[in-house]
């Protein structure tokens, strides 16, 4: 049975080892990572799925600055190629945004496949005058109001905000 968690510590390398497996090492290289580089992830917004000890899927949300307003950045969500098609995906994203918006969260933004993410309410529209810090295929760049009118009329760079990890040079790569 697979169940949903907030990562741990002791999770780091089995997540990057995951990570790499579903989405291939030049993941670090995307305009999202420059975000979340040398940061930790929001408070109680870094999940996991296990299937057993064994971590099929995670996902993870950032705080970021979208054109003055306060975000979050989802990504990477990722899920192990041998239970694509489960849900596990879909689990996860809905645990993060209900997480997200209970602990006050206004919105949440990311850049991925569409056809993906308009499942779960996300858009072009609460976006369109924002900038990533990079290249990115404007159509993929993707947000959504966890509180009604959060990025309205947002303009301007995207940028993070959170907090520094202070272990990020010192791990080790699986």
């Amino acid at each position: 049975m697979i169940r949903i968690e907030t990562e741990s510590r002791n999770d780091v390398l089995a997540r990057e080892a995951l990570l790499d497996r579903a989405m291939g090492t030049a993941r670090v290289l995307k305009p999202s990572e420059q975000l979340r580089a040398g940061r930790l992830p929001a408070e109680g917004l870094a999940l996991v799925a296990r299937d057993g000890d064994r971590i099929v899927g995670s996902v993870r949300l950032w705080h970021v600055e979208a054109g003055g307003r306060p975000a979050l950045l989802l990504g990477p969500l990722a899920t192990d190629p041998a239970v694509q098609g489960r849900g596990v995906g879909s689990g996860l994203m809905q645990v993060a945004l209900n997480r997200a918006e209970l602990a006050g969260h206004k919105a949440v933004i990311l850049v991925g496949d569409p056809e993906y993410y308009e499942r779960f309410g996300f858009a072009r529209s609460p976006v369109t005058g924002l900038v990533m810090p990079g290249p990115v295929d404007r159509r993929r760049f993707l947000g959504i109001d966890l509180s009604a009118g959060a990025l309205a009329g947002a303009e301007g760079r995207v940028i993070p905000t959170g907090a520094p990890d202070r272990l990020a040079g010192l791990r080790v790569a699986a």
